[in-house]
C-alpha cells in the first residue's frame, strides 16, 4: 500500500482569510488595540487595511502572521483555525516596511533563503529564483548585495523572496511607505500587476488614501481598534457610512442638522441652510450629516438660478490652491459652514478670492449620515 493511500493528500491551500471576533489588549485594563473585529477576505482577493496610527491596522495583519496572539477570537486560514500556530507553520509570505534584508548576501540568496530552509532542491531553486526575480524586474541583478541597490529595488527583493515559495497569502505591512512619490507610484503599479499574475491573496496594510483606493479590490477602513465600513473603494468614496470614512477618504463638505420628511421629500435643516438629499429608509427627526464631495460642487456666478434637483448655497471664496491638474476652490458659505470645489485650472474664471458665488450640487451628490455615523470624529489628523 502506498503512503498516499495511508493518509489523505493535505487541503489545498486558497488563501481564504476569516478574522472572528477578533481583539487584542496588549495590558489588562487597557484599551482594546482591535476591539472584536469580523472580516472575511476571499481567496485570490486584494484587501486593503487602511486607517491612520494606532487604528489597528498593523496589530491585525500581525495576528492574521502569526507575530501577535489574539487575546480573545481567532484567525482562520481556509477554515481551519490557525491563531494559535507560529509564523513559519502558517506558510503565509510576508513584506515589512524596512525591508529586512539579509546583508551579507546576495540577491539571489536572499530570494533562495525561504526555498533552502524548506529544502527544495537546488536545481528548482534556481528555477523559481530566476522566475520571481523577472517578475519584479530584477533579472540581471541576482549577485548583487542589497547596499548596492535603491530603496525600490530592495523592496523588489523583499517582494520576491515573500512569494517565491507560492505562499497562498501575501502579507504587506506599509511597504511604500520609505520611498519617494514617483517611486512609490511606479512600484505600486508593479503591485497591482503582481498580483494580477499570481492571482493570491493579497493583505496590504496602508495610511495612504490614495494608494487604498488605487490597488485594492474592497478596503476595511480601521478607527480606535474597530472597522468602520468594508467596501469596494467606489462604495467607500461615493457613499462613506461614518464621517470618519467621508473625511479619511478625500476632501469632503460637511454639514450637520436635522433630518426631517416633507411631502416634497427628505430634508437636512441646520442653522441658515436647508439640503434636499435623497430619500432613505431613515428615522426622521434625528440628528444627521450631509457630505458633499469636492469635486461634485460647481462654482457659478453670485446671484444666478441653480439648476433643478439641486442644493444652492451662497458663499464667498476664501483661497484657490493650484495642484496640478485640478485647483481646489476653499469657500465660505453664508450659513457658517467653510467649503471646497474641484475644477480644472481656467474653468472658472469668474472666481477670485474674497468674490462671490453660487455653491451648488446635485441633490443625488448628497450622501445622508444618520447620527450613528457622526461618532468618532476624523481626530486622528
Amino acid at each position: 500500500m502506498s503512503t498516499s493511500e495511508l493518509s489523505p493528500p493535505e487541503p489545498r491551500r486558497t488563501g481564504h482569510i476569516t478574522l472572528r471576533n477578533l481583539s487584542k489588549r496588549f495590558a489588562a485594563g487597557a484599551a482594546p488595540a482591535v476591539d472584536n473585529i469580523n472580516l472575511d477576505i476571499a481567496s485570490g482577493e486584494f484587501m486593503t487595511l487602511l486607517g491612520p496610527s494606532g487604528s489597528g491596522k498593523t496589530t491585525t495583519l500581525n495576528m492574521i502572521a502569526g507575530f501577535i496572539r489574539p487575546t480573545s477570537g481567532r484567525v482562520e486560514l481556509d477554515g481551519r483555525d490557525v491563531s494559535r500556530l507560529p509564523p513559519h507553520r502558517r506558510g503565509l509570505g510576508m513584506v515589512f516596511q524596512h525591508y529586512a534584508l539579509f546583508p551579507h548576501l546576495s540577491v539571489a540568496e536572499n530570494v533562495a533563503f525561504p526555498l533552502r530552509r524548506r529544502r527544495v532542491p537546488a536545481p528548482e531553486i534556481r528555477r523559481r529564483v530566476a522566475d520571481v526575480l523577472a517578475l519584479v524586474g530584477l533579472t540581471g541583478y541576482e549577485h548583487r548585495r542589497p547596499n548596492a541597490l535603491s530603496g525600490g529595488q530592495q523592496q523588489r527583493v523583499a517582494l520576491a523572496r515573500a512569494v517565491v515559495f507560492n505562499p497562498p497569502v501575501l502579507l504587506m505591512d506599509e511597504p511604500l511607505s520609505a520611498l519617494d512619490k514617483n517611486l512609490r507610484e511606479r512600484l505600486r503599479d508593479e503591485i497591482a500587476a503582481m498580483h494580477r499574475e499570481l492571482g493570491i491573496t493579497f493583505v496590504f496594510v496602508t495610511h495612504d488614501q490614495e494608494e487604498a483606493l488605487a490597488l485594492s479590490d474592497r478596503i476595511a477602513v480601521f478607527h480606535k481598534g474597530a472597522i468602520e465600513q468594508v467596501g469596494t473603494p467606489q462604495d467607500l468614496y461615493r457613499a462613506p457610512a461614518s464621517l470618519f470614512v467621508a473625511r479619511f477618504l478625500g476632501n469632503s463638505n460637511v454639514f450637520q442638522g436635522r433630518i426631517r420628511r416633507t411631502g416634497e421629500g427628505t430634508l437636512l435643516e441646520g442653522d441658515g441652510f436647508v439640503i434636499r438629499v435623497p430619500e432613505q429608509a431613515l428615522e426622521p427627526n434625528g440628528s444627521g450629516a450631509v457630505v458633499v464631495r469636492p469635486e461634485n460642487v460647481t462654482l457659478a456666478p453670485d446671484g444666478s438660478s441653480p439648476e433643478p434637483e439641486t442644493n444652492a448655497l451662497g458663499a464667498t471664496v476664501t483661497d484657490i490652491v493650484y495642484q496640478g491638474a485640478y485647483q481646489l476652490i476653499k469657500f465660505d458659505t453664508d450659513c457658517g459652514v467653510r467649503g471646497a470645489a474641484r475644477a480644472a485650472p481656467g474653468m472658472l474664471p469668474h472666481v477670485r478670492v474674497g468674490g462671490r458665488v453660487m455653491a451648488h450640487w446635485p441633490v443625488e451628490r448628497s450622501v445622508l449620515i444618520p447620527q450613528n455615523g457622526i461618532r468618532g470624529d476624523h481626530d486622528e489628523q
